[in-house]
C-alpha cells in the first residue's frame, strides 16, 4: 500500500474463519498513539484494495472480508524487558541468611 497514513507496520498474525469468509489481521505497529490510530484507519480504509490484491495473487475461491486490529502481544513483549528492568530496580535486595 502506498498510503502515506500506513507507517511501521508488519502483518503479525493472520486469524482466518473456518468458512473463509473473515480473516482477522494482527498488526504490530510502530510509532506514537495517534500514529497507530492513522495507520489502523489507512488499512481499514484500503481493506477492498487488498482484498483484490489477495484474490488476484492468492486465487482462491473466496477471498475474506480483513479485519485489522493492533496486536499488542508484539508491543507488550517489546516493552516486556524494560518494565522487568524497572520491577528489578525497585525491589530492594535479597537479605543473606544468617546462620546461627
Amino acid at each position: 500500500m502506498s498510503d502515506p497514513r500506513v507507517g511501521n507496520a508488519s502483518v503479525t498474525e493472520v486469524l482466518l474463519s473456518p468458512d473463509f469468509r473473515h480473516a482477522h489481521v494482527r498488526v504490530s505497529l510502530g510509532g506514537q498513539v495517534d500514529e497507530q490510530a492513522a495507520t489502523l484507519e489507512a488499512l481499514t480504509h484500503g481493506k477492498t484494495f487488498l482484498k483484490h490484491q489477495l484474490a488476484e495473487r492468492l486465487q482462491l475461491h473466496r477471498t475474506p472480508d480483513l479485519h485489522f486490529e493492533a496486536d499488542l502481544d508484539a508491543a507488550l513483549a517489546v516493552k516486556a524487558p524494560q518494565i522487568l528492568k524497572r520491577i528489578k530496580r525497585g525491589r530492594p535486595k535479597p537479605e543473606k541468611n544468617a546462620t546461627s
